[in-house]
């Protein structure tokens, strides 16, 4: 039995007890024909959408033409693929103060949820090769999907910098602090990045718990299993005051105990 509190100071991987994910050999097969069929949808959007919702926004000289569009298709994304949405804890959420959304990551739908279902405008911490990608990665620049490089050190810093710059314009952010998904049932050590940032810019961490997503679009499942899919927006936890070198290392335990805490439940 893995000692939970132990593995959050240390700041290790926790595997959670697994959940009921049994499905037999039929829905099997018909969850993996919903999982093409998503990311068909998802190509589809990006090819055919996107590019004249750009060339509006770059004629009318407003970037932020782009939001309610990328909003309602995240969300249209989630609804055709299957998946409810439950979201829990606005109330929280201060109505004129931008956060950095700090969650776990176990599938794509966390993205799909995180940027459009908070209540507030949304950037979005990537990594870079999803800026690569024809058309999507072009667009994702009109939304603050900021694109961080975690092998070269100085980009990685200069990309941190170019997202505290838009927090502090009221933007939140949204960063998947594991910086990759985890599989099912885990969650992995957090980064520091988002930390930084938080401190940097004194804005108020919101832990996130995304849950149920990973028995729903799992990583290297290939499947996309109808289900609720539940984002937890965890009490506010501010930053003002707080200094990388005395208190990044206390912060970070205190945010991933918050969400190791509601994916326990």
């Amino acid at each position: 039995m893995q000692n939970f509190p132990e593995a959050i100071v240390k700041n290790e991987k926790i595997v959670f007890p697994k959940g009921n994910f049994n499905i037999n050999r039929e829905q099997k097969f018909i969850a993996r024909l919903r999982y093409y069929f998503s990311l068909s949808i998802l190509a589809v959007f990006f090819l055919l959408a996107m590019p004249p919702i750009m060339l509006v926004a770059k004629i009318k000289r407003d970037p932020d033409y782009a939001y309610p569009w990328a909003s309602w298709g995240a969300k249209a994304w989630m609804r055709w693929s299957g998946m409810k949405i439950k979201v829990r804890g606005q109330e929280n959420l201060a109505a004129n103060q931008s956060y950095v959304f700090i969650s776990n990551h176990r599938s794509y739908l966390d993205t799909a949820m995180m940027f459009a279902c908070t209540g507030k405008k949304m950037g979005v911490i990537a990594k870079k090769e999803m800026l690569k990608l024809p058309v999507a990665g072009k667009f994702m620049k009109y939304v603050n999907v900021v694109a961080i490089d975690r092998t070269d050190q100085e980009s990685a810093i200069n990309t941190m910098k170019n997202a505290s710059e838009k927090l502090r314009s009221g933007i939140s952010f949204g960063v998947f602090a594991e910086g990759t998904r985890a599989f099912p049932n885990e969650l992995l050590p957090f980064k520091k990045g988002g930390f930084y940032m938080a401190i940097d810019t004194g804005f108020p961490i919101v832990p996130v718990a995304m849950k149920n997503t990973d028995y729903a679009m799992g990583k290297k499942q290939n499947l996309a299993i109808p289900a609720t899919c539940e984002m937890v927006l965890l009490p506010p936890i501010e930053t003002k005051n707080l200094t990388a070198e005395k208190d990044l290392t206390d912060l970070l335990i205190k945010v991933r105990g918050a969400i190791a805490e509601e994916l326990l439940k």
